[in-house]
């Protein structure tokens, strides 16, 4: 057997492998829609704190998405950090037929902290709810879907709920990109064993991060993580990591987030988190690429310039890959002639990962709304994964 045709075995049997866990899992995960509403059982107070830096785009859907909630007990409080755009003059105007709402502004960045993190903990210092509900500026939620978490939240005994939303972008190449990073995220942090007591099982959403307050507080909250740019899911790492029970969901179209405007804005969008994942070191960024190259690069090739057993093996690698982007489609509602995305996306994908981390080395840090982070306080912050 040929060097080769041992390599487009090992390849086609990891695949499947991936394929298969991959798929068990999700089947394991609920959704938010099969969860009861209780109209008539009173909730604790929940205070939404939204974070906002230049979302004049869509801050109003979002934000009216919210103080349309049926839940009693609640209060929305948004952070405008530092807008330059429109963002505080459609927040006037929300109040003004809103005037529960609470509105925070953020003049300047105190040093040590990322403008998000800042923000969610502004905001969470002015919070009186018993829950905190950490979202974005671009999210939109259906009606009940604040009752439903709380409800189960409840019920099932957790101190930290995360809803997985779906992704409402424009374009067949900007989907197939999310789509593809999205299939790694879930293998990397598992959500249908973040209730289990592993503590690597964990995770956090940016859409959707339900805390208690008193759990919020035992954890240090956001001052702990205050250098991360990923603090959605570090939140979910602190929380676990001290022994708290987190869950995770599915939302569907429960909760909705146009995640990017183009695939130019997610490469940009990425720069400063995609070295962040793996703490700042070479050494795993360089086995991230091997493993792109390998899993979804090169059986295409294989098929295209190898002998017949690599080719055979190449496209059966391929046929799983493949299955595995139609359910993605599928589960997101997406049209199925996105489909050839699967073959572009691993190129894309080895650009953005070579891209932010040249530009990280390069700045010595990374350079995020206007503001340098230097590296080695980035790299002094807990890591995401150790």
């Amino acid at each position: 057997m040929s060097v080769g045709t041992l390599i487009s075995i090992t390849i086609f049997i990891t695949i499947l492998v991936i394929g298969i866990y991959l798929g068990a899992g999700l089947r394991k995960l609920k959704n938010i829609s099969d969860q009861p509403v209780d109209r008539k059982r009173a909730g604790r107070k929940v205070s939404i704190v939204v974070p906002a830096c230049d979302e004049e785009e869509n801050i109003e859907k979002a934000v009216c998405s919210l103080l349309a909630q049926e839940y009693e007990e609640l209060e929305v409080i948004v952070v405008n950090d530092r807008s330059a755009d429109g963002t505080a003059a459609i927040l006037t105007s929300i109040k003004k037929k809103y005037p529960q709402l609470i509105v925070l502004t953020v003049n300047s960045l105190p040093d040590g902290w990322m403008g998000k993190a800042n923000a969610l903990r502004l905001g969470a210092e002015q919070a009186s709810g018993e829950y905190l509900l950490f979202t974005d500026a671009d999210v939109q939620m259906e009606k009940t879907v604040i009752q439903r978490a709380v409800l189960y939240l409840e019920n099932v005994g957790l101190d930290h709920l995360s809803l997985i939303f779906n992704n409402t972008s424009p374009g067949w190449l900007l989907n197939s990109l999310i789509l593809d990073a999205g299939m790694g995220l879930l293998l990397l942090f598992r959500p249908w064993k973040v209730a289990s007591s592993d503590p690597t099982s964990f995770i956090g959403v940016g859409a959707f991060n339900l805390v208690r307050k008193s759990v919020y507080i035992a954890v240090g909250g956001h001052r702990t993580i205050k250098m991360h740019p990923i603090d959605d899911v570090m939140l979910g790492k602190i929380i676990k990591e001290q022994g708290f029970v987190s869950g995770c969901l599915l939302a569907g179209n429960f909760v909705v987030v146009p995640w990017y405007s183009s695939a130019v804005s997610m490469i940009n969008g990425l720069q400063k988190n995609v070295f962040a994942v793996v703490h700042y070191r070479l050494a795993a960024i360089s086995i991230l690429l091997l493993l792109i190259l390998a899993i979804a690069v090169y059986p295409f090739w294989g098929i295209l310039c190898g002998t017949l057993s690599i080719r055979l093996f190449c496209t059966l690698a391929l046929a799983v890959r493949l299955l595995m982007f139609y359910r993605a489609l599928e589960m997101q509602g997406l049209p199925l002639y996105y489909l050839p995305g699967v073959l572009v996306t691993p190129y894309v994908s080895c650009y953005i990962i070579v891209k932010a981390t040249c530009h990280t080395l390069k700045n010595k840090g990374i350079i995020w709304r206007g503001r340098h982070y230097p590296l080695e306080q980035l790299r002094a912050a807990k890591p995401l994964i150790y």
